[in-house]
């Protein structure tokens, strides 16, 4: 016989579980090819799900949770499906099948990994002595705040609103955190000065993607916020990986971007990504 209070328990237990899962696109293990720990070997644990519209997005299938989708887990023997919404011991797992020897470094990327707040902070209590990283977009200042002490690493971006479309705010599920995207230049502006506090004082790494077509002097507000509010964090200027007809800086143009960074008194450092130049994932 089940009693009213114990299947109310199992009900609430439910819930519970499912309100701390993600949607995963694909776990696998590589090489850091971006920011401070580049050429790391890690596990990378690709979540579904991003507001943003970044002209520039070089996994822009990873922008929407698509209903009946599968994660791609790529084990030593090769690759395996399962069912995309995992909870964060499901999503250990497959990093344990993922990882080819000894357990690495983990990677939280995406889309956007703060569109998931529940799942980050349960599952962080799950991977042991494995360093955890999160590769963040910066949009999500408030949730930042909430799962910035369970990680050892964040990779902040510092994006210009000009290579931003408008966002689109996702649907269809409760689990996602409730903070809006950026919509405007005064909105990425705070969001992003919220997000340089907190990064502050912590290992961290910020990084700007630079694509052809921008003024040097359009970078300004972005360099001067790094430069007041978080000096001490190195910041990598990323060319980007041309694709789907966005087109990387010329050289001249990258050279003086270094140098107003260094009038600044910043800590900077020009990398392409090396993954894309490896021909790796």
């Amino acid at each position: 016989m089940v009693f009213p209070v114990e299947e109310t328990r199992k009900e609430a237990d439910s819930v519970e579980r499912e309100s701390r899962e993600a949607p995963i696109i694909e776990v696998f293990a590589s090489i850091q090819g971006e920011g401070l720990y580049v050429g790391q070997p890690q596990v990378f644990l690709r979540l579904a799900g991003c507001p943003l519209r970044c002209t520039w997005c070089d996994t822009p299938g990873s922008w929407a949770v698509r209903e009946g989708a599968s994660a791609r887990i790529m084990t030593p023997e090769g690759p395996l499906r399962r069912d995309a919404w995992a909870t964060p011991l499901e999503a250990l797992t497959h990093i344990g099948q993922a990882e080819p020897r000894e357990p690495r470094t983990v990677s939280i990327t995406g889309g956007e990994p703060l569109m998931w707040p529940e799942f980050l902070l349960a599952f962080a209590t799950m991977v042991g002595e494995r360093p955890l990283h999160l590769e963040t977009a910066g949009a999500h200042p408030e949730t930042l705040a909430r799962v910035a002490d369970v990680f050892d690493h964040i990779s902040l971006d510092l994006k210009l609103p000009a290579d931003l479309g408008a966002p689109e705010e996702l649907s269809g599920s409760e689990n996602f955190t409730r903070e809006s995207a950026p919509n405007s230049a005064s909105d990425w502006r705070e969001a992003r000065r919220s997000c340089l506090k907190l990064i502050a004082q912590r290992d961290a790494c910020a990084k700007i993607v630079v694509a052809k077509g921008r003024q040097v002097h359009d970078y300004a507000a972005l360099l001067e916020d790094l430069a007041h509010l978080a000096p001490e964090v190195p910041l990598f200027l990323q060319p980007v990986t041309p694709m789907g007809g966005v087109e990387g800086p010329d050289h001249a143009f990258l050279g003086d971007l270094v140098e107003d960074a260094r009038d600044l008194g910043l800590d900077v450092r020009v990398l392409p990504q090396v993954h894309r130049s490896m021909g790796i994932a």
